[in-house]
């Protein structure tokens, strides 16, 4: 298994740039229908799960999420989930 740190994800084989880990379980958002919320690709945005602009300058960008309907989203923070933006539960494989 390999380990992951929280400063950053370890490079794949493919040596494509990886998101930092910016946290080890996920947010829950309020979210309104047919509104958009932009997430954190990077890992570096100080507003987690949303993009502040941090990635300027890297490979990353945010991902555009638009709520189908009203409730409690919980988003990604492990920034490694294949079905971003949301949680799936890929943060529990990562060392404490």
């Amino acid at each position: 298994m390999t380990e992951f740190t929280d400063q950053s994800i370890a490079d794949t084989e493919d040596t494509r740039p990886q998101p930092c880990l910016a946290g080890r379980e996920p947010i829950e958002v309020e979210v309104k229908a047919n509104k958009s919320y932009w997430w954190c690709s990077c890992g570096q945005s100080k507003k987690q799960p949303f993009c502040d602009g941090s990635h300027k300058g890297s490979h990353f960008s945010p991902l555009e999420w638009v709520a189908e309907k009203n409730g409690k989203v919980a988003f990604c923070t492990c920034k490694q989930t294949p079905n971003q933006p949301l949680c799936d539960g890929t943060h529990c494989q990562f060392n404490p």
